[in-house]
C-alpha cells in the first residue's frame, strides 16, 4: 500500500474556516479538501435541502421530453418503459412506471434478457414493442450510443426518449428527446447524475406541470439513494442532496420491496455502505442469476406479502451469486498464476463456461487480488462478452477506445465498462490492450493507495469530533469516509487474530495523554507481528462506532498499519 498525505493547505484558509464555523483546524481542513471554504458552502454541504436542485428544464431536450409524453398520453398512445438489468436501470424503471401509472394507465415496462439481448436497447425490445403496438418508448440507463436502433424504430413509427448518463459518441441517437447532461451540448449545471437520477428529473419535470414541486417526489427517492450507491457515483451536489433524503426515505418509510429486503437483514438504521453491500447486491441478483423483470416486480410491489415473497425468491438469487462468483473467482486466479511468466500491466481471463451474471463481480476480485485493469470474458452467444474494472485513477474506457479495430461494442464509465468480441480477435485484443495501458499508465498506480486526508493523534479523537463526522455522510466517491493516520502507537498486550478463520486482527491502540482505542482491521491477520511485544507502529483508519451488547463506542477501522 502507497500511503499518500493529501497536500498541506495555507494556514490563512484554515483559520478562516475555523473561525467562520467554530470548529477545530482538523475538521476545517477536511472540509476545504472537500471544496467547502465558506460559511455558505459548510451550511449547504451538513444542511442539504431539496430546494438546492436544479431546475430540470435546465437539461437540454427535457422540454421535448415533457411535451412527448403528455402527447402520448392525450393521444392514448401505449408507452413503453425500457431499462437496464442492473440496480441503477431496474430502479429506474421502478420510478418512472410507478410515477406514470399514477397518473396513467397504459404504461408497461421492458427489461432486456442479459443472456439474449445483451446490454442496452435491443431490437428483440423494439420488436417486442412494434408487435405490442407501444409507439412510444423511454429507455433509461441506457440508449445513448443507440443509434441505428433508434433509427430502426422511428422507421417503424416507435418514438425514443433516452434518459442516460453514460460518455456519448460523436453521434446522438434521432429520438424525441435524449436527455443525458454528459451531451457536449447539455448546459446543466451538474454532470454525475446516475441513470435513476436522470429519470428523476423527468417525473421532477412533468410534476412541475401539474403545478408539484420536488417535495411531492419524496417517495421516489428510496430508489434514486439506491441506485446512486449501487452505481458508485460522486456524491457530490445533486447525488449527495438525493442520497440523503433518500436515506431518510429508506431508514423511515421506504417502499414495501425495500423493507421487504430490510426485513430479511434486520438492520435498523442503513447508511449509503449498507445500501451498496445489502440491497443492491440483492437487487442485481435478479438480472444477473434469473431476470432483472423480478426486481422491476419487488421494487414495484404495493401489497406487502407479495413484496416478501419477491424478496425471499431474489435472496435466493443472491445466495446463488456468491457460490457462482466465488468458485468462478478461484478458477480465475488459478488461470493467473498459471500465466504468470512475464509482468504484465493488465489482467485478462477467459473462460467459455463462466456466468455472464458475475463476471463484473469477479473483474472487482481480482482488481482487488492484483491491482492491474481488469478483464474477465466469457461466451456469449457466438461472440465473447467481457466486463472491465479498472484501478483508480486509470480511465479503462480510453484504453478500450484505443482498443475498437478489436470490438464489436463497449460502453461505460472510467472505471467500469463492458464489451463484446468476435472470439478470433480475442488474442490480437488482448494483447493490444495490454499494449495500450503498458505505455499509457501511471506505473505508480499498479500498487493500491490510501489517501490520508489528514495525520492526527488519538486524543484529537472526541464524541464532539466524531458527532461532526457524521454529518460529512452520505460518504461516497468525492466525499469518502475521511481516512487518519496516527504515529508512535502501541498495542496494550491483547491484540490477537478473531474471526472464524482468524484472519482479521483486533487490538487496542494506546497513545501517551490519550484514551486507549479499540481498533478492527479486516483481512489484516498476516500483520500482528507488527504490533506484538510492545513494537511501535503506525495506523492509517477511519473511525466508526461500535456496538456490542447495547453500547455504543468508538473505534478504529484498519486500513493499513506499518512498523
Amino acid at each position: 500500500m502507497r500511503w499518500t498525505l493529501k497536500p498541506k493547505l495555507e494556514s490563512e484558509k484554515i483559520k478562516a474556516l475555523q473561525e467562520a464555523l467554530q470548529v477545530d483546524s482538523i475538521l476545517a481542513t477536511l472540509l476545504l479538501h472537500r471544496g467547502i471554504e465558506t460559511y455558505e458552502d459548510a451550511k449547504t454541504f451538513f444542511r442539504p435541502r431539496l430546494g438546492d436542485l436544479h431546475d430540470p428544464f435546465l437539461m437540454r431536450d427535457m422540454d421535448k421530453a415533457v411535451a412527448r409524453i403528455e402527447k402520448a398520453m392525450a393521444n392514448k398512445e401505449n408507452i413503453l418503459v425500457y431499462g437496464d438489468y442492473d440496480v441503477d436501470g431496474t430502479t429506474a424503471v421502478a420510478l418512472m412506471s410507478t410515477y406514470l401509472k399514477s397518473k396513467y394507465e397504459l404504461v408497461h415496462t421492458y427489461i432486456p434478457n442479459r443472456y439474449d439481448e445483451g446490454y442496452g436497447i435491443s431490437y428483440k425490445g423494439i420488436n417486442f414493442a412494434l408487435e405490442n403496438d407501444f409507439s412510444l418508448i423511454i429507455a433509461l440507463d441506457c440508449g445513448i450510443k443507440s443509434v441505428d436502433k433508434v433509427t430502426y424504430a422511428k422507421e417503424l413509427g416507435i418514438d425514443f426518449i433516452i434518459c442516460d448518463h453514460h460518455r456519448p459518441a460523436d453521434e446522438i441517437p434521432n429520438a424525441a428527446a435524449v436527455l443525458d447532461p454528459k451531451r457536449k451540448d447539455c448546459e446543466y449545471p451538474y454532470k454525475e447524475l446516475c441513470g435513476c437520477g436522470v429519470g428523476f428529473k423527468l417525473i421532477q419535470a412533468l410534476a412541475s406541470k401539474e403545478n408539484k414541486t420536488v417535495e411531492d417526489l419524496i417517495e421516489y427517492l428510496d430508489l434514486v439513494a439506491t441506485a446512486i450507491g449501487a452505481d458508485i457515483v460522486p456524491i457530490t451536489g445533486e447525488n449527495r442532496v438525493l442520497a440523503y433524503f433518500g436515506l431518510q426515505v429508506i431508514n423511515a418509510n421506504p417502499r414495501p420491496g425495500i423493507k421487504a429486503i430490510l426485513d430479511q437483514v434486520e438492520k435498523t438504521e442503513l447508511t449509503i455502505t449498507d445500501v451498496v453491500f445489502i440491497v443492491a447486491p440483492r437487487i442485481n441478483a435478479a438480472g444477473r442469476m434469473k431476470h432483472g423483470n423480478y426486481a422491476v416486480a419487488l421494487l414495484t410491489e404495493t401489497e406487502e406479502n407479495l413484496a416478501k415473497k419477491y424478496a425471499s425468491e431474489i435472496n435466493e438469487y443472491n445466495l446463488d451469486r456468491r457460490e457462482t462468483d466465488k468458485r468462478i473467482t478461484e478458477e480465475a486466479l488459478q488461470q493467473i498464476e498459471e500465466q504468470k511468466e512475464q509482468e504484465r500491466f493488465t489482467t485478462v481471463v477467459y473462460n467459455e463456461t463462466w456466468h455472464k451474471g458475475v463476471i463484473g463481480i469477479v473483474a472487482s476480485r481480482l482488481t482487488e487480488t492484483y491491482y492491474r485493469p481488469t478483464l474477465v470474458f466469457t461466451k456469449s452467444g457466438d461472440k465473447l462478452a467481457a466486463s472491465a474494472r479498472s484501478v483508480r485513477g486509470f480511465d479503462v474506457y480510453r484504453a478500450l477506445e484505443a482498443c475498437t479495430d478489436y470490438i464489436e461494442q463497449f460502453g461505460g464509465h472510467k472505471y467500469a465498462a463492458g464489451l463484446t468480441l468476435k472470439e478470433a480477435q480475442y488474442e490480437a485484443f488482448k494483447q493490444a490492450f495490454e499494449e495500450e495501458v503498458a505505455k499509457t499508465i501511471d506505473k505508480n498506480l499498479l500498487t493500491p493507495e490510501i489517501k490520508i486526508d489528514a495525520q492526527i493523534d488519538l486524543k484529537d479523537i472526541t464524541p464532539k469530533f466524531y458527532r461532526v463526522l457524521k454529518q460529512f455522510a452520505p460518504f461516497g466517491p468525492n466525499n469518502m469516509a475521511p481516512i487518519f493516520m496516527t504515529e508512535n502507537l502501541t498495542d496494550t498486550g491483547y491484540g490477537k487474530c478473531v474471526g472464524a478463520d482468524k484472519t482479521h486482527l483486533r487490538l487496542t491502540a494506546a497513545q501517551p495523554e490519550a484514551n486507549n482505542m479499540v481498533c478492527i482491521g479486516f483481512s489484516m491477520g498476516h500483520k500482528l507481528d507488527l504490533i506484538s511485544n510492545g513494537k511501535p507502529f503506525r495506523a492509517v483508519y477511519s473511525i466508526d462506532e461500535n456496538e456490542w451488547n447495547g453500547n455504543v463506542s468508538l473505534q478504529l477501522k484498519l486500513k493499513d498499519i506499518k512498523a
